[in-house]
């Protein structure tokens, strides 16, 4: 099979602004942790259904799977090339999807660079018309519809998952960091 001509060329590679770091990706193991399967309940946001639960439980880092399920509203955006060009993306401005089903979804809880929770979500989505979108969810506007959704939680006990400015890609990151203690 023959490639076509515009398959022939190189991969795309994305030339980040900052100083090169070589570790591509920065990783903690976690010896201890839990499994809790949460349920998301009506009218409450992505962000407070995750959040005060699992605060309540003393999990401040978690990672998180969304099995599915309808919210009446929700907002997502998506990261094009930063027109500036001080990073190679930048989130666009909020879309809102309105009434959504909610195929899958991954969401990372941790600790912003202010030291307040933090939710960062990524989803695929179906729009009230059908269509299918995905990307990332602004989880404080994302409210679940009439039905409980499905949520299993693996908590990071060891470490904790905090925001710290990246200086290759020029961005906020999330990232393992130790604990000064074990929770």
């Amino acid at each position: 099979m023959a490639l076509r001509p515009e398959h022939k060329s190189r991969t795309r590679t994305f030339a980040h602004p900052g100083r090169y770091n070589p570790v591509r990706v920065n990783c903690l193991t976690s010896n201890a942790g839990k499994h809790i399967r949460l349920y998301l309940e009506p009218g409450i946001c992505l962000y407070d259904g995750l959040v005060k639960p699992l605060a309540t439980m003393g999990i401040s880092s978690a990672s998180t799977t969304v099995f599915g399920g309808y919210f009446s509203s929700l907002d997502y955006c998506v990261a094009p090339p930063d027109p500036k060009g001080e990073a190679v993306i930048a989130y666009s401005a909020p879309i809102n999807a309105g009434q959504t089903y909610m195929i899958f979804g991954n969401a990372t809880l941790g600790e912003s660079s202010d030291g307040i929770p933090m939710v960062h979500c990524h989803a695929t989505i179906r729009t009230k018309d059908g269509f299918i979108k995905g990307g990332h969810i602004i989880t404080e506007s994302a409210i679940v519809a009439d039905r409980p959704i499905s949520v299993l939680v693996t908590s990071i006990d060891d470490f904790m998952i905090k925001q710290t400015f990246d200086q290759e890609t020029n961005i906020q990151l999330f990232q393992p960091t130790q604990r000064d203690h074990y929770v």
